[in-house]
């Protein structure tokens, strides 16, 4: 059996990153590894499903215990990934999806040679806001504060193997699901083949 691919999928927020990733997950052979945060749940999110909520004391002793792969303070909350979240399943061979945000997605690539990265940018700058505002979950300060990192993501795109651009969701999910075909025709990953 193959191992699974390690894939970093980052987007600014109102990117429409969720929305892509529900559709990417109809397909068995994927699996979003479940991030801890320290951030206050959403509503009907839930523990364990969409992500692990701890408080900042329980988040900074994982840290201590060396139980992330990484982690990263953004908009004044953690998000880490736990490692119990991916390898195993890579041994298993399905393909695991860290969806992080850049700062996070920067260490993985760092420590982690195997993994894909795909960035997920706005059409605009002004069609994230429209999204964001369209939202209604946030203060007009909270959506320019994070159309700003935005910004700053969005530069940081270029250190990514990939960028799709998620203007018509079926055409970015379309573009995703290529990325991959064709990172699993690679010379490097075909050693049953080649001897």
């Amino acid at each position: 059996m193959k191992r699974g691919r390690l894939i970093i999928f980052s987007a600014p927020s109102g990117c429409g990153k969720g929305t892509m990733l529900a559709q990417i997950l109809k397909n068995e052979n994927y699996r979003c590894s479940i991030s801890a945060t320290t951030r206050q749940p959403r509503e009907g999110e839930k523990n364990g499903i969409n992500y692990y909520f701890m408080t900042r004391e329980e988040f900074e002793k994982n840290i201590n215990d060396n139980k992330f792969l990484e982690y990263a303070e953004y908009c004044h909350n953690y998000y880490g990934t736990l490692l119990s979240e991916v390898d195993d399943y890579l041994e298993k061979g399905t393909d695991v999806i860290l969806e992080i945000e850049v700062q996070g997605a920067l260490k993985v690539m760092r420590i982690r040679k195997d993994a894909v990265s795909v960035f997920i940018a706005p059409p605009s700058i002004d069609e994230l806001r429209r999204r964001l505002k369209k939202r209604g979950t946030e203060t007009e300060s909270v959506i320019e504060e994070r159309v700003s990192q935005a910004e700053r993501e969005i530069s940081q795109a270029k250190n990514y193997d990939y960028i799709i651009v998620n203007d018509v969701l079926e055409n970015a999910v379309d573009d995703f699901f290529a990325v991959m075909r064709a990172e699993k025709l690679k010379a490097e990953f075909s050693d049953d083949i080649i001897k």
